[in-house]
């Protein structure tokens, strides 16, 4: 109960709020926490009559705190969730690149549970689950280090691509190193930024490249790469129907580009709801044969 009660003054930010949430005295949320204090040796929290602050320790302490408590609430919810129905509603937030692969998934989910309805956000930022109210994110690439639940569902595909009408004006780059002489357009949410790196039969390579447009924005950047404003490296599963009726050109095709992992992000606590194990679920299985997925474990290729 002690673990239980720090974790929760922390999550609700007060000693009040997270007697309100277990439904006990606050006076009993304090000596719980004193007492894990007293036990441990070490000041878990900085207290003000204003503000509560984590220790360093306290830091480290929440973060292990979190996971093993939610592996238990997994492990008890899974085992009572044997005779429940998904229902209610998901709130879910994806990147927008994300939505494209993910939404027509919701119809295919919804067929095999009715009772459930989705409340969709788009954002290219990475949200506050807990202070937005959702239930489940979905995102690729690198994450921020948090006491976020993950679960890896595969690895995604990208290609460098550029309109015909700039390849008719600039040239067509057939190495790595020839991007340099290229506008190359910059996604400033990926940790490599202006640093792109291939793999081909002629080894590794990392180019620093530059442009005139750096965007947050996979469509932004998709729009630009469209209108023949310079070369792109972007997500497979937004170019497919580019690709296919030949608006977009498919560059350096003999090298593989970076790949990022693609991860469902949910909050630790009490329970994960049977509605989020069940979408979780669904897409490890059926993203493991889309087209612009990897599933997670198995070599990628081009």
């Amino acid at each position: 109960m002690s673990m239980q009660a720090f974790v929760q003054v922390v999550d609700s930010g007060s000693f009040s709020g997270a007697a309100r949430r277990l439904g006990v005295s606050p006076a009993l949320v304090t000596g719980h926490v004193q007492s894990l204090e007293k036990r441990l040796g070490v000041q878990l929290l900085n207290r003000t009559t204003r503000k509560l602050n984590l220790t360093e320790v306290g830091r480290e302490f929440y973060d292990r705190s979190s996971r093993i408590l939610a592996d238990v609430d997994e492990a008890e919810s899974r085992a009572s969730a044997q005779q429940s129905t998904p229902r209610g509603t998901l709130k879910l937030n994806t990147s927008v690149s994300l939505a494209r692969l993910v939404t027509p998934l919701i119809a295919d989910y919804v067929a095999l549970y009715p009772e459930v309805s989705f409340e969709l956000v788009m954002t290219d930022r990475m949200v506050d689950m807990v202070e937005e109210g959702f239930d489940l994110a979905l995102r690729s690439g690198a994450l921020p280090d948090s006491s976020l639940m993950r679960r890896r569902l595969g690895v995604g595909r990208k290609a460098l691509v550029a309109a015909p009408a700039y390849l008719a004006s600039h040239g067509r780059p057939t190495r790595p190193e020839d991007l340099v002489g290229h506008n190359c357009l910059i996604y400033l949410h990926s940790p490599l930024a202006g640093r792109w790196q291939f793999t081909g039969p002629d080894g590794e390579h990392e180019v620093e490249v530059a442009g005139n447009l750096r965007s947050n924005s996979i469509e932004g950047l998709r729009a630009a790469t469209l209108a023949g404003l310079g070369i792109c490296l972007l997500p497979t599963l937004n170019l497919s129907d580019d690709l296919r009726q030949g608006q977009l050109v498919r560059l350096l095709s003999d090298y593989r580009t970076t790949e990022v992992d693609v991860q469902a992000v949910y909050p630790p606590g009490r329970h994960t709801s049977i509605k989020v194990r069940t979408f979780v679920d669904f897409l490890v299985e059926k993203l493991g044969t889309a087209p612009a997925m990897v599933p997670f474990g198995r070599a990628a290729t081009a």
